[in-house]
């Protein structure tokens, strides 16, 4: 018998008050009496015990956000973008729907299966993490490897800036080498300016540093006046974002079917900016995307005063007769700069009124030219004029 039975019998049965059953068995007067009026309605049966579970919670998630919460999970995984908890309160509040705790939406998908237990992780509070305080006070560069519908490898280059995460260009070539990582590169500083440093792995198309000399890219933005950084051997760490980025793309382009050919993944991935950019909130900025947050934000430059005024930069090669070309104002201009330059491969550096070129791989001067829109040659300023120079000088 119960103790709640033997409590009720004492005061039906045996005729004690309320006060001396409590008394004798413990408990308050309310809850002699809670009983006894269970007993009268409902007999044995409402002295059954009874859940202690709140008839009411006002932190209950609504069925329509638990809903939302499920096809949000469901989209950005049909997507190929990262679809656990923090991605999908983030698109919550990017929609301006109320918005679960992230442990509560963690719950959600628990409870439909779509979360599979994983062993417990590093806690992220032991890693040092670095981020820039503004846009293009670094930027991060590496390429990665994708294979088409026939299983050709291709080569993928990713230029990202460290603060908003913001991808400044993406391109698809069968092997990025030198030439690549240098277009890449002046077409980005076109567009968006000079980065303060840039940091990247130790790859060849990179640096020179290990195997002796300068290649082609440390040597542009030593002429711009931009710190060139390197991540330390066997330490992918150091550029842990673009490492990162690589899984997301990769991620999107495998939810796509596969491209038949370079121009169509190129195509993918230039849809693939697009989202990256403007549609998807980033957890490490606080929802924003890194279209906002890069735009939003003044910019970084370059600490280094060298060669400031330059604002335009140009790799080229020169003709088999040592001359170049520029085209300034829609129009096409030529440069002299010696037949024993001929085929050599140049950085042009263009400024308001002057242009100068220098070999790419050893930064001598080669020649400098004054800009004359209304001329189609400019000559080497650096060379005296007149096919015999000294004719004058020999006769007074």
């Amino acid at each position: 018998m119960s103790k709640s039975r033997v409590i009720v019998l004492s005061v039906v049965q045996q005729g004690l008050t309320k006060a001396e059953v409590a008394r004798k068995y413990g408990v308050s007067w309310q809850w002699v009496h809670e009983l006894v009026t269970r007993y009268e309605r409902e007999g044995d049966a409402g002295l059954e015990p009874r859940s202690r579970k709140p008839r009411s919670n006002k932190n209950h998630t609504a069925p329509e956000a638990a809903n939302r919460v499920l096809e949000l999970r469901r989209q950005l995984t049909h997507e190929g973008f990262d679809a656990g908890p923090h991605s999908i309160r983030d698109r919550l509040i990017h929609e301006g729907l109320p918005a679960p705790s992230r442990s509560t939406i963690s719950r959600i998908l628990k409870r439909a299966g779509l979360i599979i237990p994983e062993p417990k992780k590093r806690p992220k509070s032991s890693y040092i993490r670095f981020q820039a305080d503004q846009p293009n006070e670094c930027w991060q560069s590496d390429f990665t490897h994708w294979r088409l519908a026939d299983g050709t490898d291709i080569e993928i280059i990713n230029w990202l800036d460290d603060h908003s995460r913001f991808l400044l260009s993406l391109h698809a070539h069968p092997r990025i080498t030198g030439d690549i990582v240098i277009d890449t590169f002046t077409q980005n500083t076109d567009y968006y300016g000079l980065p303060e440093p840039t940091l990247t792995d130790n790859g060849s198309v990179y640096t020179s540093r290990f195997t002796g000399g300068r290649n082609g890219f440390e040597y542009l933005p030593a002429a711009l006046g931009i710190r060139q950084k390197n991540g330390s051997p066997n330490h992918p760490q150091t550029q842990g974002k673009i490492e990162r980025f690589h899984q997301t793309q990769k991620r999107w382009l495998a939810a796509r079917p596969p491209a038949e050919n370079l121009h169509e993944l190129q195509h993918q991935l230039d849809e693939f900016q697009h989202a990256y950019n403007t549609k998807r909130p980033h957890r490490s900025l606080e929802g924003q995307t890194p279209d906002h947050a890069y735009h939003s934000t003044p910019k970084a430059t370059p600490r280094t005063p060298a060669d400031a005024t330059h604002y335009r930069i140009r790799i080229d090669r020169l003709d088999p007769k040592g001359k170049g070309s520029l085209r300034r104002a829609g129009k096409m201009h030529h440069l002299g700069c010696r037949v024993e330059n001929a085929r050599k491969r140049v950085l042009m550096l263009i400024d308001d009124t002057t242009v100068t070129i220098t070999e790419l791989t050893t930064g001598e001067v080669l020649s400098q030219h004054h800009i004359n829109p209304e001329k189609n040659y400019w000559p080497n300023t650096l060379k005296p004029a007149g096919r015999w120079p000294n004719r004058d000088a020999a006769n007074p």
